[in-house]
């Protein structure tokens, strides 16, 4: 009787649901790389927390650089997707930032891989997303409708004339971001926690209020 070799693993995905497997790949490459970054995460550890092995996840992604670019990229693409479907066509400008304000302030509190990922890659200054295909323009379309709104609200008189989009996405971003990001240090200093629920709608009526308040001063 013919033994089974290795190589039988590799041909193991005509017998299985690749998408669900990649899937199940990347939710737990996400969870290692997001707690113990790029260097510290192991191949070997992800397999044995999925039902597959190693020469499948090489199988599917090539190799553990390949499968972290990967996890950026479904990190990534999970708020830009958010971003593209937001409905804020029919709001006065104001309340149209209020709501991607929202938006963002809601996903980076509840993806906090997500932000471990960002800070990790920024460990590595982006020398992994610089490599991306996929991200490079991801964020266009949602820069298009800060754009859109922003135009609106000049128009109307409400927000003031030499304002960046992007300017504004980093205001927002940097509001999220650091809630999540220094969540322990801040703590530890300050003895507040900024994810404490009784503080969440304090905060997210604030991160409105500040990016308003940029947007209405006088120059």
């Amino acid at each position: 009787m013919a033994t089974q070799t290795p190589d039988s693993e590799v041909a193991a995905p005509a017998t299985r649901d690749p998408e669900r497997t990649r899937s199940e790949i990347l939710a737990v490459a996400t969870h290692e790389f997001a707690d113990k970054g790029y260097a510290g995460a192991r191949v070997d550890e992800i397999a044995a927390k999925t039902r597959t092995t190693k020469r499948m996840i090489y199988y599917y992604f090539g190799g553990k650089e390949q499968l972290y670019l990967a996890v950026l990229e479904q990190a990534y693409g999970g708020i830009r997707a958010l971003e593209q479907q937001v409905d804020v066509e029919h709001l006065d400008p104001v309340d149209a930032i209020r709501h991607l304000a929202a938006l963002t302030f809601d996903h980076h509190e509840s993806h906090p891989d997500f932000i471990r990922l960002v800070s990790i890659e920024n460990i590595h200054r982006a020398r992994h997303i610089a490599r991306s295909e996929i991200l490079s323009g991801l964020a266009d379309p949602a820069l298009e409708t800060l754009t859109r709104i922003l135009e609106r609200g000049r128009a109307a008189g409400c927000f003031r004339a030499d304002v960046d989009p992007i300017d504004v996405h980093m205001l927002i971003s940097a509001f999220c971001v650091f809630r999540t990001a220094n969540r322990y240090t801040f703590n530890a200093i300050f003895k507040r926690d900024m994810l404490e629920p009784a503080r969440r709608e304090h905060y997210r009526t604030m991160l409105g209020d500040v990016v308003l308040e940029y947007l209405t001063a006088t120059p």
